[in-house]
């Protein structure tokens, strides 16, 4: 996600209604859930429309906000150059995907995997992909864009939940979002506490590493229906070309938007040389896939305008002074600094967004209580990047949901690297692991 360096919630009075708006989507989703039988059932815009009609009725700690302010906070937040930039990239997304579907090229793209990769190996094998993809990227949108469609042909020609596949491609993601030298978690994260890449780098492939393993033990496990499988079905390698454009250059440090822009190009040239369709077909076939991602763009925007509201009423400066006000230990500051982290991701649905916010915070109790900056700056990487791989209100999850038109929430429970790295990261701070070596100890080495 994207870096917003206005946010400053320290300036504004602490108030806990002010992250009320977050807590009605989830009790809007959760008792609508719980009544249908279908945790899916709530639709996801209408539930956050409703979240901003209670937010703009909100006002911050000790003053009365007129309405219009309330409503130009609002529209400032929604219309934030990351949130417009991101409509921008689901829009293009949509045309790739459909332009891409148009003309054969996922299928071609699921038979070539079907007949070099035996079955069993299909679903890590994805994993493992997207894993490499989005370390080289630096970007978990990029990675989502590019293999969320040929993920959901393969769950559907393997006699899998396209949920599942589309929760292995945001998993594989987001070890890259983690890890990556080039992602902008980790730069704000390395940034914020101010040392190296190579040092958080260490520390995280700690818990990324393990996680990853059992999440391909899992994978493994997954009792693949091999019957119904076409084997070494055929493939046209020209309709390959799309999805290896968009990830060579992707690889090579093209933005997305850039990316996008020549998946959508190198589709429309193949599918037109083929006569895959006509130049009226193939416009067609570009707004079609635009129109899938419409709700994913007003969901993107609608968030933005309630975070925005969320900081204007206090409710981020009152979550960080409630995490952070009994620490008494060097453990307790850490685990402040994870719970700090991932309840501002789950607020603000943006993992830069909330590692910028808990940034100083967590490096005023690094000094306070001795945590090493190298160690928070993994801290900070990890649980933020697990719960943005979890939040169905994410762009993430938005993103892969949309590319088969299902709810996000049917893709959390499949999202298991998250989950994972949450588990590790919790025990990293429990057993106080990885072990940076320091100034002091290299002293007491000498004096021995």
């Amino acid at each position: 996600m994207h870096e917003n360096k206005d946010i400053a919630p320290n300036s504004i009075a602490p108030n806990p209604l002010g992250l009320t708006p977050i807590l009605l989507f989830v009790i809007l989703v959760v008792v609508t859930g719980i009544t249908t039988n279908d945790i899916t059932a709530m639709p996801i815009l209408v539930a956050f429309f409703i979240s901003a009609g209670y937010g703009l009725c909100l006002n911050p700690k000790g003053k009365k906000v007129s309405f219009s302010e309330k409503v130009q906070t609002f529209c400032k937040g929604g219309g934030d150059k990351n949130i417009i930039l991101l409509v921008l990239i689901f829009l293009l997304a949509g045309a790739f995907y459909a332009v891409t579907i148009d003309i054969g090229a996922r299928d071609a793209t699921v038979n070539l995997a079907l007949q070099f990769v035996p079955s069993a190996l299909i679903l890590p094998g994805l994993f493992l992909i997207c894993c490499f993809i989005s370390f080289s990227m630096g970007t978990s949108m990029g990675t989502i864009t590019a293999l969320s469609p040929i993920g959901a042909g393969l769950a559907t020609s393997l006699g899998l939940p396209v949920e599942m596949a589309l929760g292995i491609v945001v998993g594989g993601a987001m070890f890259g979002d983690n890890l990556s030298f080039v992602s902008d978690t980790t730069i704000a994260a390395t940034r914020t506490q101010g040392v190296q890449l190579k040092d958080k780098f260490k520390a995280n492939l700690m818990v990324a590493v393990p996680a990853c393993i059992v999440t391909m033990a899992l994978l493994l496990m997954v009792d693949v229906d091999t019957s119904g499988i076409v084997e070494g079905g055929s493939y046209d390698f020209w309709r390959i070309v799309p999805y290896l454009c968009i990830i060579a250059f992707a690889l090579t440090g093209f933005n997305v938007i850039s990316v996008l822009a020549v998946g959508i190009a190198s589709a429309c040239v193949v599918g037109l040389l083929q006569g895959s369709f006509t130049p009226l077909s193939m416009m067609q076939s570009i707004q079609k896939g635009m129109g899938w991602m419409q709700d994913l763009a007003m969901i993107a925007i609608t968030i933005g305008g309630i975070v925005a509201l969320m900081h204007a009423n206090g409710g981020i400066t009152w979550l960080i002074e409630r995490l952070t006000r009994k620490v008494t230990s060097k453990k307790g500051a850490e685990f402040s600094i994870a719970g700090l982290v991932s309840f501002l991701d789950v607020t603000t649905a943006n993992n830069t967004i909330a590692i910028v916010t808990a940034g100083p915070i967590a490096k005023d109790l690094n000094k306070k209580y001795g945590v090493d900056p190298r160690r928070t700056a993994s801290l900070l990487d990890i649980f933020s990047c697990s719960f943005q791989g979890l939040v169905p209100y994410g762009a993430q999850l938005l993103s892969a949901a949309a590319v088969v038109g299902i709810s996000p929430l049917a893709i959390t429970p499949y999202c298991w690297y998250p989950m994972l790295i949450f588990v590790f990261g919790v025990a990293a701070i429990w057993f106080g692991f990885p072990r940076f070596k320091t100034p002091q100890d290299d002293e007491l080495t000498q004096s021995a």
